[in-house]
């Protein structure tokens, strides 16, 4: 039996997707700054794909910018608002932000940009106040992540992006995990610059986007031709943001009964394992990803059980899941969203994540949770398993 549950990694390519990538390869596959009529078939692939993301969000289609992934999304967004300034400014993140926020930050950082990284509660949840008390009248940015992938924690983005309007400042939020798995109308939401990313929502990989609410201007990291509203030079990957125009929109279609199927999995796998010894939940089991179950692992006496270790047993036994912990230089480091949360370093390199989707059946969760607890009784014999 073959089960996968990194759906938070990449998710299969829908065959709708395929089937409209392979359309454009062979017949759609001009260039869309082209004049003539293969160049004009292959812009009206590339602006129809535009309406398509943009009716997601329910945005304008004119305030959707193509990028390569969620990445180039976010890094746009940060350094997009930053290149704008002669003199280094003040900007905010959360202490639980993806690399892809974090790592253009810490270089602004070095640039002599002042930053703010916002703290979390133990369950990764920022409270509002902080960031009222945290903003300056040098301020121009604040970025905080909508769905956190390790942990699942959803922030109260509404409120943290009526307290940045309300002084000032731009807000930005990575909503790489919650686009095309929960509801986003940017017409209500208070947001400037949200990403997204096609990978995550069953579209091919290699595309992405941000949004762009009109009037905020941007910086472009890519300079040359001048395509994509002159914000994102190169020649738009076609079919890459065709294929993620169609899962666009069939998420769209199919979320009003995918979320509570999801969210109903999502919580029997939670109540099979909540119970387990030396498995601690982590993330908020309340404002979470409907698709997200996470834990820390430890031994009976404390010591390190690596999260790395038990998603190669689990491989093993043909199901696909991921540790919480990054790799650097050959060297298990432990996650530094669950450092931020306040746990130790040796609970934070035990984390696993189980991340559902579309193929996933209440049987499969039935027998990831029995095949998990066989994995951890042999990793840690001293510990009292119920029967399994």
């Amino acid at each position: 039996m073959q089960i996968y549950l990194d759906y938070s990694a990449t998710t299969p390519t829908r065959p709708e997707a395929i089937a409209r990538m392979q359309q454009i390869l062979a017949s759609d596959w001009g260039n869309p700054s082209s004049t003539h009529e293969w160049g004009q078939r292959a812009a009206t692939v590339l602006e129809q794909a535009r309406m398509q993301v943009a009716a997601l969000l329910n945005a304008l289609p004119e305030s959707i910018l193509f990028t390569s992934g969620g990445t180039e999304a976010d890094n746009l967004a940060i350094m997009g608002v930053a290149q704008q300034y002669t003199q280094p400014q003040h900007l905010i993140i959360s202490a639980v932000e993806h690399s892809a926020i974090a790592e253009p930050v810490n270089w602004l950082e070095q640039l002599g940009w002042s930053v703010t990284r916002l703290p979390v509660d133990r369950w990764g949840r920022i409270n509002p106040l902080e960031l009222q008390a945290a903003l300056r009248p040098d301020t121009v940015l604040v970025s905080i992540i909508y769905g956190q992938s390790e942990v699942g924690t959803m922030q109260p983005i509404h409120t943290l992006g009526e307290i940045a309007r309300s002084h000032g400042a731009l807000f930005h939020t990575d909503a790489v995990q919650v686009a095309g798995r929960l509801p986003i109308d940017v017409q209500h939401l208070p947001v400037d610059l949200l990403s997204l990313s096609s990978h995550k929502l069953y579209g091919p990989q290699g595309a992405g986007a941000l949004y762009i609410r009109p009037g905020v201007e941007l910086r472009p990291l890519l300079m040359g031709g001048g395509q994509e509203f002159k914000r994102r030079s190169g020649t738009q990957a076609l079919p890459a943001i065709a294929g993620f125009g169609t899962a666009a929109e069939l998420a769209a279609q199919e979320m009003a009964l995918e979320v509570p199927r999801l969210i109903q999995l999502r919580d029997r796998l939670f109540e099979l394992l909540v119970d387990v010894p030396g498995l601690l939940p982590t993330g908020d089991r309340l404002h979470r990803l409907p698709h997200h179950v996470s834990f820390c692992a430890q031994q009976a006496d404390g010591e390190m059980l690596s999260g790395k270790t038990i998603a190669r047993q689990m491989n093993l036994a043909g199901i696909a899941i991921s540790a919480g912990s990054a790799c650097h230089s050959g060297k298990s480091t432990p996650s530094p969203v669950l450092l931020a949360m306040g746990y130790d370093e040796r609970t934070a390199q035990g984390a696993i994540r189980f991340t559902l989707g579309r193929h996933t059946t209440a049987a499969d969760i039935d027998w990831v949770a029995m095949v998990l607890q066989q994995v951890l009784v042999r990793l840690t014999p001293r510990l009292a398993f119920s029967e399994v």
